[in-house]
C-alpha cells in the first residue's frame, strides 16, 4: 500500500506506526502486571498470563502489517512446518542486524510459543518495560562473577536456584527461549578482532545456552537452530522501516538436544565445558557452511 511513496517517507510512517503500536500495547501489559501483583492466585495469574501473551502477539501482528505495507518482502522459508505451539523450544540464530529479531518474530508469531529470553535481574527495574517483561514472565537471572564467588562461596549455586524457581512457571505452558550464541551482531571489525575461524559468523559463546539447558532443559522438546541470510546485504533497521529489504532467506533446523547437556551445570568441570563448547562449535561449523551455500545460491 505504501510502496509508491519515497523510501524516507515510508520510513517515517512505519516509525510512527511502530511507536504508536508499542505505546498502545504497553498500557495493557502495564495494568495487567498491576493486576497480577494484586491477585497472585494461580487461577488469576493464568488468565492474566494468557491475556498478556495475546497482547504481545497482537503487537507483533501490527509490526507484521507495517512491514508488509512498506515493502512486501519475498520470503524464502524452509523448515518452519516442523514447529508448533504445543512444544517448548530452545531457539538460536546467527546475528547480523537488529532486523533479525523482527524476522524471527514475523515468522514464529503464533506458530511457536511466544519468544522469551533471559534477562539480567537488574532490568526488572527499568521503568514500565521492566514491569512488562515481568508480566510476560520473562525469566530474570542473577549471575555472580568468579571473583565474587571466590570471596563468597556460600553464594555458589544460588543464581541457578533462583532461576530454576523462575522457570517453574513455564511447566504449565509451552515456551520458546531465545539466545543469540554470538552475543553481539556480526561486523567485519569484530570478526577480525576475534580472528574467527568462520567465514560469516563470530565465535559462539556456549555459556548462554548452557545456562538455559541447566535451568530448564527437561522442559525443552527440541532446539530450533535458525539461519538468516539477506541477499541484498545486511540491512539496518532503517532499511526495514523504509521498505528497502526485498528478500529474506530463513532456514529452520529442528534438532534434538543431546541428553548429556540437559540439567547439567556448565561450571561443574573443565571437561564438561570443553565437551559443551565442542558441540556448539560443531553447530556453528554447520551453520557457516550453510551460509556459504546460501550466499552462493542467493548472491547480492
Amino acid at each position: 500500500m505504501l510502496r509508491f511513496l519515497p523510501a524516507p517517507l515510508r520510513g517515517v510512517i512505519a516509525s510512527l506506526i511502530l511507536f504508536c503500536n508499542t505505546l498502545f500495547f504497553c498500557w495493557p501489559l502495564f495494568f495487567g502486571a498491576l493486576f497480577k501483583a494484586a491477585l497472585p492466585f494461580t487461577g488469576a495469574r493464568k488468565v492474566i498470563n494468557h491475556a498478556m501473551h495475546r497482547f504481545a502477539e497482537s503487537w507483533i501482528s501490527v509490526n507484521k502489517f507495517w512491514m508488509d505495507q512498506v515493502q512486501p518482502i519475498q520470503w524464502d522459508i524452509e523448515g518452519l512446518e516442523s514447529v508448533d505451539m504445543r512444544h517448548s523450544y530452545l531457539i538460536t540464530s546467527n546475528h547480523q542486524s537488529w532486523v533479525d529479531i523482527l524476522v524471527l518474530q514475523y515468522q514464529l508469531n503464533r506458530k511457536a510459543p511466544f519468544l522469551k529470553f533471559f534477562l539480567k535481574q537488574e532490568l526488572i527495574w527499568v521503568p514500565v518495560i521492566g514491569l512488562c517483561w515481568w508480566a510476560l514472565e520473562f525469566p530474570f537471572m542473577k549471575r555472580f562473577s568468579k571473583e565474587y564467588l571466590a570471596k563468597n562461596p556460600e553464594k555458589r549455586g544460588q543464581d541457578m536456584l533462583t532461576t530454576r524457581k523462575a522457570c517453574e512457571r513455564f511447566k504449565a505452558n509451552p515456551v520458546s527461549v531465545f539466545n543469540f550464541l554470538e552475543g553481539t551482531r556480526f561486523t567485519a571489525t569484530k570478526h577480525e578482532q576475534q580472528d574467527s575461524p568462520f567465514r560469516y559468523l563470530l565465535k559462539p559463546k556456549a555459556g548462554g545456552i548452557a545456562f538455559v539447558l541447566d535451568a530448564m532443559g527437561d522442559q525443552l522438546s527440541a532446539m530450533l537452530n535458525v539461519t538468516i541470510h539477506y541477499p541484498g546485504g545486511k540491512p539496518t533497521f532503517w532499511d526495514l522501516l523504509s521498505g528497502q529489504v526485498k528478500k529474506i532467506v530463513v532456514r529452520f533446523d529442528k534438532m534434538e538436544i543431546p541428553a548429556q547437556f540437559i540439567g547439567q551445570s556448565y561450571d561443574q568441570s573443565d571437561e564438561y565445558r570443553l565437551a559443551f563448547q565442542q558441540w556448539v562449535n560443531q553447530l556453528w561449523e554447520e551453520k557457516d557452511a550453510q551460509l556459504v551455500k546460501l550466499h552462493a545460491e542467493y548472491p547480492a
